[in-house]
């Protein structure tokens, strides 16, 4: 389906008849309007415009939409119209609204606060890691709409704090990544105690068989919107520039810290794949002279709101990050994504470009590979249908240049802005013994020696040869393998903590990880089954996405302890 098109039957919307598109024409009651206005918000967005006809007809929809597109609102605003329909509100919520992460949670409820401030909206964001008694007397006291995740919702509805019975609407924001996160049954619990006559609202950056096989399940005849992030216009640059480079594996962190150089990022997110890559990486950024802040599933709430605050408030400019750990951040000042690895699907690269490149703002998005991962590259182009363009590796003249340029506009900015007259006395004193160009030369260099620049300590990177694809195989396509088991030295073993006790066959474990991961069949390797527990050979990339995935999710109706087996643990 086309950008912007909805399904036969349907409210239409064509993307091309969205230009002038005015708040006012979608018949938001004047509340909703004053506060838009009040807010800046000047037209919709394509997937506003596309989605607030129908769902305010009552329609369902199924929503694809990348992140950056304006989906809040697109939700948010048919929500407090239907709500402020109804005169006798009851305490119990009229939407429910889930998402993944505690911190979209409460970016989600700060925009239901701003839209429905004039309507006198109560939201409610009930997440973990918050005390549960202050969620629980506000529920006690009445809401209009809950934004939660789904473990703690389902919590409250066991206690029967959060009852399900008024319900009018229930959104699910970014489907792929609660799914990814282990929250399917969550999902389907709480979707099935939910009225049947409600309206079903779903949104997903991508559209997984899983995201439709819940939308059969649950959604009647929904409307269907795709949208891709915001466009520039013809013949502009993207909003988003993805590029990467190629670089062997012992280099990675000094290409790292080169092309951070060049680029000068505001506020970056490099996104690792473990705990103990994004600690160590950490260090060795601090250590170059870099700000750099840890985020991690090994940290607890406390620490994650230091660090973000620490980010918002420009104490830091890099983030280095796992998958789990960053989702559902919105950082307003982040103009660079810096993916450390290649991700080891798809699906993960487009959720990490997304938090760049939004409401109309210019990103960049940076991919370290390893001679190995190239053809990866190749995959993620072919599913997202973009361009990312191989770079050569800063050169040592490169950053030198760079660096050099940086001294030279400090030194502009302080020539046009600062009070240079105390040290007039400085420069005639030493104009009496030398050229007055040899003195602003030895200036020149003091300050760039002071910067850290030490380009003339670097050694340089070695370039990789890249080999372009044989003719007998597509890029992309797996080379030849033995049996089922990819190359060697590419593989870890995961320990999962059910065997042929629980009548566990090596098919239910490649259906599970292939049902809960980016994995197919064929990226499994050697499966060895005892009787309380299994050892499944992985790729390495992938290992932590698959712990991740199976922790959330049943093998042949049991919850099993799923980690790296313990020799390989790290």
């Amino acid at each position: 389906m086309q950008p912007g098109t909805t399904e036969p039957g349907a409210p239409q919307q064509d993307a091309d008849t969205t230009e002038g598109t005015t708040f006012a024409d979608l018949r938001l009651r004047p509340e909703l309007l004053k506060a838009l206005v009040d807010l800046g918000y000047e037209e919709p967005t394509p997937i506003q415009s596309g989605a607030i006809p129908p769902l305010l007809a009552g329609h369902d929809l199924l929503g694809q939409a990348a992140t950056g597109t304006g989906k809040t609102a697109a939700f948010s605003l048919p929500i407090l119209e239907r709500l402020a329909d109804d005169a006798n509100r009851p305490g119990d919520p009229g939407a429910l609204v889930l998402v993944p992460t505690r911190e979209l949670a409460v970016q989600v409820s700060e925009a239901l606060h701003r839209y429905g401030r004039d309507l006198g909206a109560r939201v409610l964001p009930i997440y973990g890691g918050q005390p549960i008694g202050r969620q629980l007397r506000a529920l006690d006291q009445g809401v209009d709409v809950v934004v939660a995740t789904p473990g703690r919702a389902l919590d409250h509805i066991g206690r029967e704090t959060l009852r399900l019975g008024s319900l009018k609407m229930v959104v699910l924001d970014e489907a792929d990544e609660m799914l990814d996160m282990g929250f399917a049954e969550d999902i389907e619990a709480i979707l099935e105690q939910a009225p049947a006559d409600r309206q079903t609202v779903l949104f997903s950056a991508t559209m997984p068989s899983r995201i439709e096989g819940i939308a059969k399940r649950h959604l009647t005849d929904p409307v269907r919107i795709q949208m891709g992030r915001r466009s520039a216009e013809a013949g502009a640059p993207p909003l988003v520039r993805q590029m990467a480079y190629v670089v062997p594996r012992s280099y990675k962190p000094q290409a790292l810290g080169r092309v951070l150089d060049v680029e000068s990022p505001t506020a970056a997110i490099v996104f690792c794949r473990t705990r103990e890559e994004v600690d160590q990486l950490t260090q060795t950024l601090n250590g170059r002279g870099y700000r750099a802040e840890a985020l991690h599933g090994g940290m607890d709430q406390q620490q994650r709101d230091r660090v973000m605050g620490r980010l918002r408030a420009g104490a830091a400019d890099l983030l280095v990050a796992t998958d789990v750990a960053a989702r559902g951040l919105d950082i307003e000042q982040l103009t660079h994504v810096v993916n450390y690895d290649v991700p080891s699907a798809p699906e993960s690269y487009v959720h990490r470009i997304g938090r760049v490149g939004r409401a109309g703002r210019e990103g960049v998005a940076i991919t370290l590979a390893e001679p190995r991962e190239h053809r990866m590259l190749k995959t993620i182009e072919r599913m997202t249908k973009q361009r990312i363009t191989v770079e050569k590796v800063p050169t040592v003249a490169d950053l030198r240049a760079r660096r050099l340029e940086m001294t030279r506009a400090a030194l502009q900015e302080s020539l046009m802005e600062d009070d240079l007259e105390r040290y007039r006395v400085v420069v005639e004193s030493l104009a009496d013994e030398f050229d007055v160009m040899e003195i602003a030369l030895a200036a020149v260099k003091l300050a760039y020696e002071s910067s850290g620049a030490a380009a003339d300590e670097e050694q340089e990177i070695p370039e990789v040869a890249l080999r372009a694809a044989g003719p007998s195989r597509r890029d992309g396509e797996r080379p030849e393998r033995r049996g089922n088991r990819p190359p060697a030295g590419r593989m870890t073993r995961i320990f999962v903590g059910v065997g042929r006790s629980a009548g566990i066959r090596p098919q239910d474990l490649v259906g599970a990880i292939a049902g809960e991961s980016g994995l197919n069949g064929r990226d499994i390797g050697a499966i060895e089954i005892a009787d309380r527990f299994s050892l499944v050979e992985i790729p390495q990339a992938a290992a932590d996405e698959v712990i991740t995935a199976l922790r959330g999710a049943t093998i042949k109706g049991r919850k099993a302890t799923v980690r790296r087996e313990r020799r390989e643990a790290r």
